[in-house]
């Protein structure tokens, strides 16, 4: 079996009682996961090797959305709480994962990132019309997970999903995505912030939609934007050069 993305450690409390660790670090799965059925098996049989509270600490850029829900599934089965930790990145669908938290907390220098699922399809365009339709349900899906933690409506969920939105701790919080600040002990959560409003002091989002938008809306002169649209080698050409 290749390296796994997890690593479990035991530690004892003051009271001498053993507490557990999950580290989900690196890619979710790559092709680990399903190169057998010993991966997934190995997994759940660790999670469940003890009993007890455990906690969860998440860095990782995502990986494969159907390996991240069926841990998230594993976790929100498990019969004791689990406190979930970020201290780096969970994007993606590390992201679905962390919503299996009881307690989802956040480092005041970490960030959190969702988007919409993506594929790679080869063939017609039958083909390419079963992929869209595979995509448009795995993003209902991974909307199951984001819409029972934050109670936020699939609308809006969806939108902040299109525009593949960031955010850092306190703007996660006050979205529910997250519960608390790491850290931060005796200072009052960030709550009752709508999703419309998102530039506040301390809790900032952005997408990468509309950096995008803006960015090309700088490369294409106003007259030229009224005429015709840039062709894209063109645009290609020009952030190549603005990224030497």
């Amino acid at each position: 079996m290749k390296r796994k993305f997890w690593n479990w450690i035991k530690n004892q409390d003051e009271s001498g009682a053993v507490m557990r660790t999950l580290f989900l670090n690196g890619e979710i799965s790559d092709e680990t996961w399903y190169g057998d059925e010993v991966t997934p098996k190995l997994f759940k049989d660790e999670l469940e090797s003890g009993s007890g509270p455990i906690s969860v600490w998440i860095n990782s850029p995502g990986g494969d959305v159907f390996a991240a829900a069926q841990i998230y599934n594993m976790l929100m089965n498990y019969p004791y709480d689990v406190t979930v930790k970020i201290d780096g990145l969970a994007a993606s669908a590390a992201s679905v994962i962390a919503m299996a938290g009881t307690t989802v907390e956040m480092s005041p220098v970490a960030m959190m990132m969702i988007h919409n699922p993506a594929t790679i399809a080869i063939g017609d365009s039958e083909e390419m019309k079963k992929a869209v339709k595979m995509l448009d349900e795995v993003k209902e899906s991974i909307m199951n997970a984001y819409e029972i933690k934050t109670g936020l409506a699939r609308d809006k969920i969806s939108k902040l999903m299109d525009a593949e939105s960031w955010f850092n701790a306190k703007k996660a919080v006050e979205l529910g995505f997250a519960d608390k600040i790491l850290f931060a002990e005796g200072q009052e959560g960030v709550t009752g912030g709508e999703i419309e409003d998102d530039i506040k002091v301390g809790a900032v989002m952005f997408s990468r939609q509309a950096v995008t938008n803006s960015m090309l809306s700088k490369l294409i002169p106003p007259k030229q934007k009224t005429e015709k649209r840039t062709p894209v080698d063109q645009l290609e050409k020009r952030l190549s050069l603005l990224s030497h």
